[in-house]
């Protein structure tokens, strides 16, 4: 297994005839009326990250105000409900997006519908694209009440203990050791790459198993996990193509995401720590030697 130092260098490397194409393009579905915030946050860190295209797909009446946040990313409008969610009617033009898309990030501020129910296990089911699932995407599966199907392509679900109880079905929230052996059997079972977030955070794809090094309790802030997933998504779409693997590549995004948190609680201290400072330290986190 390679070591994190060597991931890191293989991402700072940029051929000099590379060009935005090179470094992929991340499709972000999120957001909400009321929950803008996770979809500027996921898509500001996707940037920062490296990814050379990010297009971020809101509700319609959101679509304005996402892109006013962030002048680098596109934006696409969805289909949406009274309540502000995108609603199954989306499915088409979800599709339409990925197919030019490297790899998709779902879920950060989607809130919760039954049509997002329907929505998100299809999706899992159907999309021939790699995907990373995180926040309310997660509620959504939890919701299927049935095994997932094997999914055609890469999956990558980022649940909290709380998320990750939800999805097993239990009827009590287990201690965490046994939420971590919960975990590679989850991977092992729905061929996917569980990160399992908290102290220590565990990635597993149910054969191998890393804990992460990095990261403090100033990160237990709102928008933290919105910037993981960014952080992922633009990692993946860069590395993919690198041939460095989907297990190595959420190792890499995870250590980063910790390491930009460490950065920032020691120069702001873990107490003022917000989820956008993380961003602002990513590149300082990336160029770390």
């Amino acid at each position: 297994m390679q070591t994190i130092r060597q991931l890191l260098k293989m991402l700072q490397k940029r051929d000099e005839e590379a060009h935005k194409g090179t470094f992929g393009l991340v499709l972000l579905i999120c957001g909400s009326r009321g929950m803008t915030g996770a979809a500027v946050l996921a898509g500001r860190a996707a940037l920062r990250a490296g990814a050379g295209l990010v297009c971020v797909a809101v509700p319609e009446s959101c679509q304005m105000l996402v892109a006013s946040m962030q002048p680098e990313y596109m934006t696409s409008p969805l289909p949406e409900d009274a309540s502000g969610k995108i609603t199954y009617a989306a499915k088409e033009a979800i599709l339409e997006l990925a197919r030019r898309a490297t790899v998709v990030a779902i879920g950060p501020g989607l809130g919760q519908s039954d049509d997002l129910f329907r929505l998100i296990p299809e999706l899992w089911a159907e999309l021939d694209v790699p995907m990373i699932l995180d926040a309310d995407a997660l509620n959504a599966l939890a919701q299927w009440g049935k095994k997932l199907p094997q999914p055609p392509n890469t999956r990558i679900i980022t649940p909290h203990p709380g998320e990750f109880h939800r999805l097993c079905g239990n009827p009590t929230v287990l201690d965490n050791r046994i939420q971590r052996i919960r975990a590679v059997r989850w991977a092992s079972e729905n061929q996917a790459i569980v990160v399992l977030k908290g102290a220590g955070t565990l990635i597993t794809d149910g054969e191998n198993k890393n804990r992460n090094t990095t990261g403090n309790p100033g990160m237990a802030t709102g928008g933290a996990g919105d910037v993981l997933t960014g952080i992922l998504a633009g990692v993946y779409a860069q590395m993919i193509r690198q041939e460095m693997t989907p297990f190595d590549i959420a190792r890499l995004a995870v250590w980063v995401h910790g390491k930009s948190g460490d950065l920032a609680a020691r120069k702001l201290g873990q107490t003022s720590l917000i989820a956008s400072d993380l961003i602002d330290f990513l590149p300082d986190a990336i160029q770390n030697d």
